[in-house]
């Protein structure tokens, strides 16, 4: 069977190529395994996400469900899954905070039109040419960024008002509020994380993340523990998905949130072409980038009519689809099916979850997220360190934009003055 390198280039989805190869039972139960087992994992993930991101659970799973089934309906990969992600968080807190909901709607729709056009315009190879030590200054950053945002909840902390966004005055505001800590969040939230790093070693077909997540619930409400709940905070999630509502679209908002939907697509096309990266590697077959930024596009349009944030392929997600022996994009769609039926059935007992334990969650992805090893390697060389550095410090200290910017420039320039800035491998 070819590995799909002669078709890299079409715009075609994979999932239309499936169904011309032929698609029968067999391959059905392998795709019905494969999209629960990644339902299981998106599940805690998709509302840690959410409620990291300023906005409430529910809307994480929004945008698995509805994203999650437009990226595996039109992806240009087959194992890619489609979702909120980790490395949005910051980004979309931001926005929220910035714009209301209204003003992070639009901005989701409006990046979603431009990966459409990065897809159109065949420049997803363009997008997977960044330079390494570019990708893995802003992932670190990001990841930085993400785990000083849930110390509040993993300290159960008290703040007298908003929480700051900025890196610099959220940490001396949490200092300011490290008398409210509460051992009972603290205790949950690291046992959360310890629970999944566990059962990562020791048995890792296993779903860590919502064996975690559930154990602490019940614990939680059994020993009455004075803790913040999803429920105590949101209120609950609802028990199915929204009408399709058009985001606000005026001129003036348009302008507004133009910036904030540009890091959006940078980010969503960098993350999904790199996860159908890792699929290509992990399974032997080739995606179809410009196809697949396609359907991040539609998949983020489809999401703002929603009430989703940001869509965008998800890595961790894509390997597990991978590892569980999915056979096609069905696998995905599933995926998204599950998470709707437990929304349709299950969703008061979201409720009960401690914001601690999504703290603990996010703990585990921030550690997985943040290439530690790479990094420190690519400190070695002057050259990729200094791209790596400015990338890091960039994101960290001002946005992702710059930070990806200033990186890339700063490659340019020892690309042209020094012959090339060492890549991965070199």
């Amino acid at each position: 069977m070819p590995d799909g390198t002669a078709t890299a280039h079409l715009l075609r989805p994979k999932l239309a190529t499936t169904f011309e190869e032929g698609y029968g039972l067999p391959k059905l139960r392998l795709d019905v395994m494969a999209g629960l087992t990644v339902a299981v994992v998106a599940l805690p993930l998709s509302m840690a996400i959410a409620v990291a991101s300023g906005v409430s659970p529910e809307r994480g799973l929004y945008t698995a469900i509805i994203g999650g089934t437009v990226v595996s309906v039109l992806g240009g990969s087959r194992y890619q899954i489609g979702g909120p992600a980790g490395a949005f968080i910051v980004l979309v807190a931001a926005t929220a905070a910035k714009f209301g909901l209204g003003g992070l709607f639009c901005a989701v729709f409006l990046s979603g039109l431009m990966l459409v056009a990065l897809g159109l315009a065949r420049l997803g190879g363009v997008v997977r040419h960044i330079p390494h030590a570019v990708t893995v200054g802003f992932t670190c950053a990001i990841a930085t960024t993400i785990l000083a945002s849930q110390l509040r909840d993993l300290g159960g902390l008290t703040l007298s008002g908003p929480e700051p966004g900025a890196l610099g005055p959220k940490l001396l505001t949490l200092v300011g509020a490290l008398r409210t800590w509460q051992p009972a969040a603290v205790l949950i939230g690291l046992a959360v994380a310890a629970v999944i790093f566990a059962m990562k070693r020791l048995r890792p077909t296993w779903p860590g993340m919502l064996v975690a997540v559930v154990a602490a619930s019940i614990a939680a409400f059994a020993f009455h523990l004075p803790i913040v709940t999803i429920g105590a905070r949101f209120g609950g999630i609802p028990g199915g998905l929204p009408a399709p509502a058009p985001p606000p679209l005026s001129p003036a908002l348009v302008l507004a949130v133009l910036p904030s939907a540009i890091s959006f697509a940078l980010l969503g096309a960098v993350e999904s072409l790199l996860s159908a990266k890792v699929a290509d590697g992990m399974s032997g077959r080739k995606h179809r980038s410009n196809m697949e930024l396609v359907a991040q596009g539609v998949a983020n349009v489809a999401s703002s009519f929603f009430g989703g944030i940001c869509v965008t392929g998800t890595i961790a997600r894509t390997a597990t689809n991978v590892r569980a022996g999915a056979a096609s994009p069905v696998a995905g769609v599933l995926h998204a099916a599950f998470l709707l039926v437990f929304m349709l059935v299950a969703a008061p007992l979201a409720s009960y979850v401690p914001l601690a334990a999504l703290a603990g969650v996010l703990l585990v992805v921030c550690w997985n997220m943040a290439e530690k090893v790479e990094f420190f390697r690519l400190l070695r060389n002057w050259r990729t360190a200094a791209v790596l550095l400015t990338t890091f410090g960039g994101t960290l200290l001002r946005d992702l934009t710059t930070g990806i910017i200033a990186g890339c420039a700063l490659a340019a320039l020892f690309a042209v003055f020094h012959k090339a800035v060492p890549e991965e491998g070199d």
